[in-house]
Parts: C-alpha cells; sequence; structure tokens
C-alpha cells in the first residue's frame, strides 16, 4: 500500500495512491482525524480498526502533497555513520564530531530531530546564513514504526515496522562542530523534509534497495540498505532496548557517502540548490533551498 498525506480545498486528508500514481482514494476519516496524516492510518492498523476509502478520487495533480506524518507525535530518532563509507569520507575531510578516525561504530549513534522541522515535498529548505555556513543534504530510508514495543528482539523487529518513507536529514556542519552534539544542527525549522509518500513494508526489499540523491541535476550519492552497517532489525532492537516505540515513531537510518562534507573540497547547500532524494517505490523527495539573513 502506498499512502499519500495531502491538502486538498484547505483541508488535510490521507489517502491510498492509486497504482498508476494519477489519483488518491481517500480514507473515511473525521477532518481532525484526518489531520494527522499517516499518524491515523497507523495507529489504526496497531489498535486493528479497519479503515474504508471513499468511492471517489481525487486526482493527485489536484492536490497538495504534505510530509506524510506533518506533524510527528515524538522526536525522529536518527542513525549517524550507518554507511561506512559515509564513515570514511567524513572523517578524511575532517567532519567527524564524534573523535572517529575513520572506523565503523562499535555501536549504533542514536540522535533526535525535533518534530517540527518536518517539511513535505517541495517546500523549501530554509537556510539562515546567519546561523549556518555550511548547510549540508543526507538522503536516508526512514522506518515508520507501526507496532509498539519495549525491548523488541531483532527476530521480532520487522513485526513493529508499518512500513518506510525518506528523509532528508539537513544538516548543519559548522553548529554541528561548535556544539559538539547534533540536535542543534539537524534540528533548525525546515531541516527534516520527508516524503513524498509512505509505502508499506512489504513493498521494500532490504535486502537490495537503492537510495540516491542529486544536487541541482547532478548524482551525489547511491546507496544501497544492503550495505548498513547496522541493520534495521539491530537498530530497532537497539533503540527499543530501554525507550518504548510507539507507533508513528520515525526512525532514519543513516545517509550513505556523497554528502557535500565528504566531497573533496566539501560542497556546501546554497541558495536555489535543488535536493533531490530518490527510492523506486517511494519517488522523488524534492525541496529547494531558501537562503535568508
Amino acid at each position: 500500500m502506498k499512502v499519500v498525506t495531502y491538502e486538498y480545498h484547505g483541508a488535510v486528508g490521507v489517502g491510498v495512491l492509486s497504482k498508476d500514481g494519477s489519483c488518491v482514494s481517500p480514507f473515511a476519516l473525521s477532518s481532525e482525524t484526518s489531520a494527522l496524516g499517516l499518524l491515523a492510518i497507523v495507529e489504526a492498523d496497531a489498535a486493528e480498526v479497519p479503515l474504508k476509502t471513499v468511492e471517489e478520487s481525487i486526482p493527485l495533480c489536484e492536490v497538495k502533497v504534505l510530509a506524510p506524518i506533518p506533524r510527528p507525535r515524538r522526536n525522529i530518532i536518527c542513525v549517524g555513520k550507518n554507511y561506512f563509507a559515509h564513515v570514511e569520507e567524513i572523517a578524511d575531510q575532517g567532519f567527524d564530531t564524534t573523535g572517529g578516525r575513520g572506523e565503523a561504530p562499535e555501536f549504533p549513534i542514536v540522535f533526535s530531530k525535533l518534530p517540527d522541522c518536518v517539511i513535505g515535498n517541495e517546500d523549501d529548505i530554509i537556510h539562515n546564513t546567519a546561523v549556518t555556513s555550511q548547510l549540508d543534504y543526507e538522503a536516508e530510508l526512514a522506518v515508520i514504526v507501526g507496532m509498539p514495543g519495549r525491548g523488541v528482539k531483532k527476530s521480532d523487529a520487522m513485526n513493529h515496522v508499518w512500513g518506510y518513507t525518506l528523509i532528508n536529514d539537513v544538516s548543519a556542519r559548522d553548529v554541528q562542530a561548535r556544539h559538539k552534539q547534533w540536535l542543534l544542527g539537524k534540528s533548525q525549522d525546515t531541516f527534516c523534509p520527508m516524503g513524498p509518500i509512505a509505502v508499506s513494508r512489504d513493498l521494500i526489499d532490504l535486502s537490495n534497495t537503492e537510495i540516491k540523491c542529486w544536487v541541482n541535476g547532478e548524482l551525489r550519492q547511491t546507496g544501497n540498505t544492503a550495505s548498513m552497517i547496522f541493520d534495521i532489525p539491530t537498530l530497532i532492537e537497539t533503540i527499543s532496548a530501554g525507550i518504548s516505540l510507539y507507533p508513528g515513531d520515525i526512525i532514519a537510518t543513516g545517509t550513505p557517502a556523497g554528502v557535500g562534507a565528504g566531497l573533496d573540497p566539501p560542497r556546501f547547500l546554497r541558495h536555489n540548490d535543488l535536493v533531490e532524494i530518490q527510492l523506486s517505490e517511494i519517488g522523488t523527495l524534492r525541496n529547494k533551498v531558501n537562503a535568508i539573513s
């Protein structure tokens, strides 16, 4: 199933995308529940509440596509340094703020982004030039938790996954370095583009799914989920060991090599740059940079 959260005639709706991607069939929900986006669907699934779509569909071209979960209830859980080539590139260019020397981490590195920084497809990434001069992109597959759990074992972890979406883990590298932690550098307003849609877990083959990122049409990142240092079951087991997971929680699984900070010389985002992140079943997440001072 492919799910779209959208705005239509001033109201937020959520529905199933047609097989040809041309239209969306809205779920029969109240306006208050629809405003939750995909979160309403995930929570209903977890509670085993059946949902139906209405008979009349809406052409996708007539709606504004929003982030699948426009306002997550909790921080987005993120994983750093989860592709070895990315670990090497940031160490080589001196941007590893964890003190590493290019070695793969022994345990997953976990941080978070604030819910308020989420934006949708085609929304602008705001570059506050008074705060950062090193604005960077990170293409990531994000896990959407479907079932609650604490102390989840790897063997059962995938049963707690509803599905997936794409995230751009936008980062201010100089802010990260200055504060010796990642929250401020990764949680500024608009620093979490998400979407364009969400897909159920059966549509993604984690053993061989490619994710790509272009900046102004130039291919910068190409990675495969098979190359993660810590796979999704390991991440879920690690995070849930002492933190309860809930339906609608989002876990960003790390970025492959090719970020701006990893290039030689580094190449950071500037005004009007277009970042496009693509995964075949999810589509392309597009966002332009809008510089302010």
